[in-house]
């Protein structure tokens, strides 16, 4: 039933992004405990998310306990300047800042993962592409006329759009790249792939705890069906 209803949902978002005129999402590989993935996702949103977007529901504390981070990789790699282990991941701009620069505010990321989900937080960020019409000198296939600029660009390489028609509607097919970055397309999607599972942990940093006694859970309730299924035939044995 749950893969029925996981194709049901995959059908229904093709659907509704071939109507809109967009590609199809990718599809990310979400593990949040997998530790060195969210370290290193972590890691990634320090040095080239956080100098827009802010984490205001997460300590760096809170990170740092629920993977094993010691203080010395915490103050090298994720107290920058002078931020301090209790404090909330913050950024150092200035909502005000962020409209007057970009047009729009700069949003916070802690629930981004469970308003958009992974996919689209993947697919968002491989989708930028070269457009000289926009202010940045770039647009998104997934957030038409988009703000933010492809902070990403040197890691990802340029990317052109593939244009196609279809009943007399013009459409991007597909991107191509169109100049290589600093990281070789394998290297780029790992890299994002690490950068969402550490937002989707970042959404509900609960749910290490939650996924982990749900098992217990799920096995204390079968055994205790077993005990009042016992109960019940011992009980009605001598009615007839």
């Amino acid at each position: 039933m749950k893969r029925l209803i996981v194709a049901l949902l995959w059908a229904v978002s093709l659907t509704l992004s071939a109507a809109e005129g967009q590609p199809a999402l990718e599809s990310a590989e979400i593990d949040v405990f997998d530790r060195e993935s969210v370290r290193r996702g972590a890691e990634f949103y320090v040095n080239y998310c956080q100098g827009c977007h802010s984490v205001k529901h997460l300590r760096y504390s809170r990170l740092a306990k629920d993977y094993g981070i010691d203080e010395e990789t915490m103050a090298n790699k994720f107290l920058l300047g002078e931020r301090k282990m209790h404090e909330t991941l913050l950024s150092a701009m200035e909502p005000s800042d962020s409209e007057q620069w970009l047009g729009a505010p700069a949003p916070d990321l802690s629930l981004v993962a469970r308003a958009r989900g992974a996919d689209w937080i993947y697919s968002y960020l491989r989708g930028f592409y070269v457009d000289a019409t926009r202010p940045t000198g770039v647009n998104n296939v997934y957030a038409n006329n988009v703000a933010m600029p492809n902070v990403l660009a040197e890691l990802q390489g340029l990317q052109k759009p593939v244009i196609a028609h279809r009943e007399g509607v013009e459409f991007i097919e597909r991107l191509e790249r169109e100049q290589q970055g600093s990281m070789t397309p394998d290297e780029f999607d790992g890299a994002l792939t690490d950068l969402v599972n550490f937002l989707v942990y970042v959404a509900e940093p609960a749910q290490l705890q939650r996924l982990r006694l749900g098992k217990y859970v799920l096995v204390f309730l079968i055994a205790l069906t077993y005990v009042l299924y016992r109960l019940k035939r011992e009980y009605w044995k001598d009615v007839h």
